[in-house]
C-alpha cells in the first residue's frame, strides 16, 4: 500500500505509539474501517493501525467482528481482548491481555 496524499495512510514503518506494553497487556491504537470486502489490517491511519472489518457499524457488530479478528490473530481467547476507549467510534484503544507490544506487532506484521 502506497501513502495516500493526505499522507493518513502508509503501510511503512509504524509509528512509536501504535501499540504499547502496559502491566495488563499491549494496549493498540486502531482505526476502523466497517463494511470492508473483508476483515484485515490495513497498513496505519495516521497513529493507529487501520483495520478494516467486513461487518456494519449497526448494533456492534462492527466491534464484535475487530475484536475476534485480533483474538484470532493475536491467539487469545476473545476474553482477552478488550475495547478501552471508542466503542462508538472509529478510533479505538484496545488492550491485548498477555501480550507484549513486540508480540502484537509481530503477529499483526506491523514491521
Amino acid at each position: 500500500m502506497t501513502t495516500h496524499n493526505s499522507g493518513r495512510e502508509s503501510k511503512s514503518s509504524a509509528p512509536a505509539q501504535v501499540v504499547r506494553t502496559t502491566p495488563e497487556g499491549a494496549v493498540i491504537s486502531v482505526h476502523v474501517q466497517p463494511k470492508a470486502s473483508r476483515t484485515q489490517c490495513a497498513g496505519f491511519h495516521g497513529d493507529a493501525v487501520k483495520i478494516r472489518v467486513a461487518a456494519p457499524p449497526a448494533d456492534g457488530a462492527a466491534n464484535e467482528e475487530l475484536c475476534r479478528f485480533l483474538a484470532r490473530t493475536c491467539s487469545l481467547p476473545l476474553s482477552g481482548v478488550e475495547i478501552l476507549s471508542g466503542t462508538s467510534s472509529r478510533q479505538k484503544r484496545i488492550l491485548l491481555r498477555g501480550r507484549s507490544a513486540d508480540q502484537v506487532r509481530a503477529q499483526l506484521q506491523l514491521e
